[in-house]
């Protein structure tokens, strides 16, 4: 190829230079920005470009092109690639836009028995009624295609995210008295910590049931580990189902001790008896006040009943609506869920009921105070 005799010097600012030298230096960056980089150094510093090309193990060709894209186009242009005539595109932005649209909409909107898109399904729809929406480009449309249109645009028709829609107009306002409660515990327990004795007034007992805790029996025996042969226990999948229980538990958030009781039911009959187990827990002075939800067995009418014959024992401090993880039992329910009744079988509901016994039993020989961190420090006790 014909060279120039002559041609401008390069120059560079200061700023331009260090940027040079740090992309030159670097050992992160892209390898041909840091090849185009040290040739611009070299050219700069005096040296030709046959010296050039041969420290660098390149041709002439490519020294040459470097520098004069340089100097016609300036140093990002250099460092990087300028546009290339290529094949013109073949879906307009208007077919494009048809396209994200239509994934936007459910198939059985469009009389399918589909509840999600599939690639294929929508692959199928577009190429079927894009002449009718005047997008033909679209006829021969590959699920490739069509993952890459969908992946751009960041939709995900195919999938389901769920989330709990927040009904409750004073949700605020409620979240803020469950938080006060938590304040003020933990206000208690900062003075009760600084050496102060006392009995307290009233003690904080966060409450909530765990239904449909399934009773599971293996129809084989487990196999356990052996080392060389199998890392974990083994298990036919098979399983016997010996019915459900219920648990319903009350953690104090003054000692962090669990009160609990299981029933086959979680009705206000079973709520009334776990009232009653806490009145025999605490000394009648005391007043109990309950964090809970808004269950229907927590405000129905024979627990009503049963709290007029027990005048200003009980305050009971609603979460609110779909807000039930703003209650502090529910961090033990989860942590419960994931350790012991994982992967649990038994052999009668009757050995199910006594391990949830013994697990509280150990849980309350070294028993762990939970504190709550969210917005607390928005929580001004008034």
């Amino acid at each position: 190829m014909p060279f120039p005799k002559k041609r401008n010097a390069l120059r560079f600012s200061e700023e331009e230079k260090r940027k040079l030298e740090s992309i030159n230096r670097s050992r992160t960056e892209e390898k041909r920005r840091a090849l185009r980089a040290a040739i611009l150094l070299d050219s700069l510093s005096g040296q030709s470009d046959e010296s050039i090309a041969q420290h660098h193990h390149v041709s002439r060709g490519t020294v040459v092109l470097c520098i004069q894209k340089c100097l016609e186009f300036g140093l990002d242009a250099a460092l990087g690639e300028l546009p290339r005539p290529g094949r013109p595109r073949q879906l307009p932005d208007d077919a494009i836009a048809w396209v994200q649209n239509l994934a936007c909409q459910k198939p059985k909107e469009l009389g399918y028995s589909y509840e999600l898109w599939t690639f294929k399904l929508l692959t199928a729809q577009v190429r079927q009624h894009c002449v009718a929406a005047k997008h033909p480009a679209l006829q021969k449309l590959s699920r490739s295609k069509l993952h890459k249109i969908l992946r751009k645009a960041e939709l995900r028709p195919h999938k389901i995210r769920y989330y709990v829609e927040c009904r409750d107009p004073a949700f605020e306002a409620k979240m803020a008295i469950v938080l006060h409660v938590y304040k003020e515990v933990e206000i208690v327990k900062d003075y009760l910590s600084g050496g102060e004795n006392g009995q307290l007034r009233m003690v904080t007992i966060s409450y909530d049931e765990k239904p449909g805790i399934q009773a599971l029996a293996v129809t084989t025996p487990d196999r356990p580990p052996v080392p060389g042969q199998h890392a974990s226990y083994l298990r036919d999948y098979e399983y016997e189902r010996l019915g459900t229980v219920s648990l319903l538990a009350g953690l104090d958030l003054h000692s962090g001790r669990i009160i609990e009781t299981v029933s086959n039911t979680h009705k206000s009959a079973d709520f009334i008896a776990f009232l009653k187990k806490l009145e025999e827990a605490y000394p009648k002075p005391q007043t109990i006040r309950l964090i809970l939800d808004n269950h229907s067995a927590h405000i129905s009418k024979e627990t009503r009943s049963y709290l007029e014959t027990v005048p200003q024992r009980f305050v009971f401090v609603f979460t609110p609506t779909h807000g039930s993880w703003l209650n502090l039992i529910e961090n033990q329910f989860s942590k419960m869920t994931r350790t012991m009744l994982r992967g649990i079988r038994v052999a009668s509901k009757q050995e199910l009921i006594d391990r949830i016994h013994l697990y509280f039993e150990e849980i309350n020989a070294a028993p762990v105070v939970f504190r709550w961190k969210y917005k607390m420090d928005e929580t001004i006790i008034v």
